[in-house]
């Protein structure tokens, strides 16, 4: 927490993106015959699975088990989360009339949410809980696209050919991503983590004008209340204007260095990031080498919270996790 508002504590924290269900083999037994969305609204699995990651690994911080489409489907989308592919959404939104589909969320939509967190923060003791939502721009593509997509072909044929329907989705999206984040602000989380996996696929202008005001409202939100992290994947051209967003803290891909990021993100916010996912499969003193020198970058920004650039990759050895957070703390 200290470091998300640039206090610059003795030592760096750390945790881990996707630090649950890629790696642990508890929670693939946990999960062996239960579908993924259903585990995101058992609020004892919810727990169990937060946890986990917790207890393996010691990180300074835990996120909170969730998945970017569990608001949509609480209001009613049909979304499926498919083994290998993703979310898989029965009627995509290409028109009005799927606009109207995506009523606003209420906090009787997600009891599990406030129960999970409830029942979390009694078992987390001084470890915070970090809140966990999808940005509009992402969520938007998913529901446009019907899945997952390499180009975002009809995500940006909306975007630049129906603009005023792109905005009336993303507006509408922000207020369900809002709602989704104020039930878990209400219910205790330290912090909230917005995840825009999808925005590296704009250019800066796009992004400034498409997305960036979507965002910011969402994030302006919470602006007096927990530190918000905002984080994309293969954004390094979009760091000034995801910056300037609003959050207290920007995360940052293996792409780009964090002292350059931190050059291009601006004053008054600190840095997330940014190991590449791979090197944990390096040799001890490759490994080693490179965790120093993101946190000897890191170090020059306002703060900085160590984290992988990405998450966690499947065949990661839970072991070398753990390590990495001995060399975190050790300096």
């Amino acid at each position: 927490m200290r470091a998300c508002r640039r206090d610059q504590p003795e030592t760096t924290p750390v945790w881990f993106m996707r630090q649950a269900g890629r790696v642990l083999p508890e929670y693939r037994a946990l999960r062996a015959d239960v579908p993924m969305l259903d585990s995101c609204r058992d609020p004892a699995m919810i727990t169990e699975i937060t946890l986990q990651p917790v207890r393996r690994f010691r990180p300074d911080a835990a996120i909170f088990f969730s998945d970017i489409v569990v608001p949509l489907v609480a209001i009613g989308l049909n979304i499926d989360i498919v083994a290998g592919v993703g979310p898989v959404v029965a009627e995509p939104v290409r028109d009005a009339a799927g606009l109207a589909a995506l009523r606003a969320l209420e906090p009787d939509d997600v009891p599990y949410v406030t129960q999970a967190v409830r029942s979390l923060l009694g078992e987390l003791g001084g470890t915070p809980l970090i809140g966990f939502a999808g940005a509009p721009f992402t969520l938007a593509s998913y529901l446009v696209e019907g899945g997952p997509s390499r180009n975002h072909l009809r995500t940006k044929a909306m975007m630049y050919g129906e603009p005023k329907l792109w905005h009336d989705l993303l507006d509408r999206l922000a207020t369900i991503t809002t709602a989704f984040l104020r039930v878990q602000v209400d219910a205790g989380v330290d912090a909230v983590q917005l995840f825009d996996s999808w925005a590296g696929a704009l250019s800066e202008d796009d992004y400034r004008r498409y997305v960036a005001p979507h965002s910011a409202r969402v994030l302006d939100a919470f602006a007096e209340e927990v530190p918000r992290i905002h984080f994309g994947v293969n954004t390094g051209e979009l760091l000034t204007a995801m910056g300037q967003a609003g959050a207290d803290v920007v995360g940052v891909d293996w792409r780009v260095p964090l002292d350059e990021a931190a050059r291009r993100i601006g004053p008054g916010r600190a840095v997330q990031g940014n190991l590449d996912p791979a090197a944990v499969f390096a040799p001890e003193p490759v490994l080693a080498a490179k965790v120093g020198d993101v946190l000897a970058r890191g170090a020059k920004a306002e703060g900085h919270v160590f984290n992988l650039g990405h998450g966690v990759l499947p065949e990661t050895d839970p072991g070398v996790l753990a390590h990495i957070v001995d060399l975190v703390h050790a300096g």
